[in-house]
């Protein structure tokens, strides 16, 4: 189950109101139309040149990718529904299309893309203000085992059924865990799938919802999903290369400075090495900039998020992950890859396979430098907190795409300004 729509609104007036070529529409006037016409006059109503008309196409064109990607974004994934990124969305379609015309050197008024942007900025957040309780989804329950799980969740409104009656409410749609109903139970969501109202597994919506798989209520059907594609995987590791490999001229001089930065502050190399489990359980040596001091006989321990071990240098790396770069060699290699399970040090690797169900299977995937679980729950110090973690890389298993990789990315970038899980 990829996303859960609100299906509700079926009155005319709802239909037309929230429909999706309405937002387009009004959108275009209020971030396109309303600039143009602010900046060149009413005359251009009657008149309209070559450069105006490429203005108008390149604003329009910035507006709808803008329009299009932040819905994908509010509606498919857990986490989507937020302000910081609708702002990176838009900001990242129009900046894209600025530096688009300054290279092909088209002539097209760079005062009016701005003004365009800061326009659809201010349309796409009042959008997602006003209408952000009607696509927030509205679930009634039938309780009992994984659906209790449910009523839980913040991200939707769930409503307890007292009895198997909707009593006139309308619902996006009816919540229950199939493998604990009866079959009065089953009627009733026989006759709501009748009606037009949808049924859905209380798994399926738990996952959608919070991002997480349960590893405690996992069956052989939900282990064999858990296997990206082949293709998947190929495509992925390309587009790696091809990063690590554009990025060189940024990320070396920024290396040498991150390196000589640390040895001036600390005695002890810049480069701290460390064996981390990887794809396939097996052992391999990961690269980090040293963030902490140098110490040859400490133990293993989680790294505290104010661990006093941790430099003044290693405090700002963390926060902008600049100590993962050296990963980037990992890359290359091909034992990590950009988004993925962060990868654990075998000792502790063997003491969470004793206490987490199904903690190897993590391992069916090359470790990334940012993930799911990073992005979404950020540090974790114990046995419970990893148990949450553990839930968030499997769901990004289950639900691997290019998409959602890309999803992860605007979050590590949002990490890196808030530093929200930086360890």
């Amino acid at each position: 189950m990829k996303s859960l729509r609100a299906r509700r609104f079926k009155r005319f007036y709802e239909q037309i109101f929230l429909s999706r070529l309405f937002a387009l529409l009004s959108g275009w006037l209020f971030s396109v139309a309303l600039p143009a016409l602010l900046y060149w006059g009413p005359s251009v109503l009657h008149n309209v040149n070559s450069g105006q008309r490429t203005a108008l196409l390149a604003t329009s064109i910035a507006f709808v990718l803008s329009h299009f990607s932040t819905k994908y974004i509010l509606v498919n994934y857990p986490g989507g529904q937020s302000q910081g990124l609708i702002f990176t969305q838009v900001l990242m379609c129009y900046g894209t299309l600025i530096i688009g015309t300054l290279l092909l050197r088209t002539e097209v008024s760079r005062a009016l893309l701005v003004a365009s942007g800061v326009a659809a900025l201010l349309w796409v957040h009042i959008e997602y203000i006003t209408t952000r309780a009607y696509f927030r989804p509205k679930f009634a329950i039938i309780p009992g085992g994984f659906a209790d799980e449910v009523l839980a969740l913040p991200d939707c409104d769930a409503r307890l059924l007292a009895c198997l009656d909707l009593q006139g409410v309308r619902y996006d749609g009816i919540v229950a865990d199939f493998e604990r109903i009866d079959r009065d139970a089953e009627r009733f969501l026989t006759t709501c799938a009748l009606t037009n109202v949808p049924v859905y597994n209380a798994k399926s919506v738990y996952e959608t919802l919070s991002g997480r798989v349960k590893i405690d209520k996992m069956s052989e059907n939900n282990i064999g999903s858990l296997l990206p594609s082949t293709a998947y995987e190929l495509t992925k590791s390309l587009i790696d290369w091809t990063i690590v490999v554009i990025t060189l001229p940024i990320v070396l001089p920024l290396s040498v400075l991150t390196a000589c930065l640390i040895r001036l502050e600390s005695p002890g190399p810049a480069i701290y090495k460390q064996d981390r489990v990887g794809r396939g359980n097996r052992v391999f040596t990961i690269y980090k900039f040293r963030s902490m001091r140098f110490d040859r006989n400490a133990t293993e321990q989680f790294a505290g998020q104010d661990d006093p071990r941790v430099t003044r240098v290693g405090r700002i790396i963390r926060k902008l992950r600049i100590d993962e770069v050296p990963q980037f060699f990992n890359v290359l290699k091909g034992e990590m890859s950009l988004i993925g399970p962060r990868p654990e040090q075998p000792s502790f690797v063997q003491e969470f396979d004793k206490k987490i169900p199904f903690y190897s299977y993590r391992h069916v995937v090359k470790p990334g430098i940012t993930g799911w679980a990073q992005v979404r729950h950020g540090y974790a110090a114990g046995s419970d907190e990893t148990r949450v973690k553990i839930e968030h890389d499997f769901y990004y298993i289950k639900n691997c795409s290019l998409s959602l990789d890309f999803f992860i990315i605007f979050l590590t970038f949002r990490t890196m300004l808030t530093g929200f899980g930086a360890r």
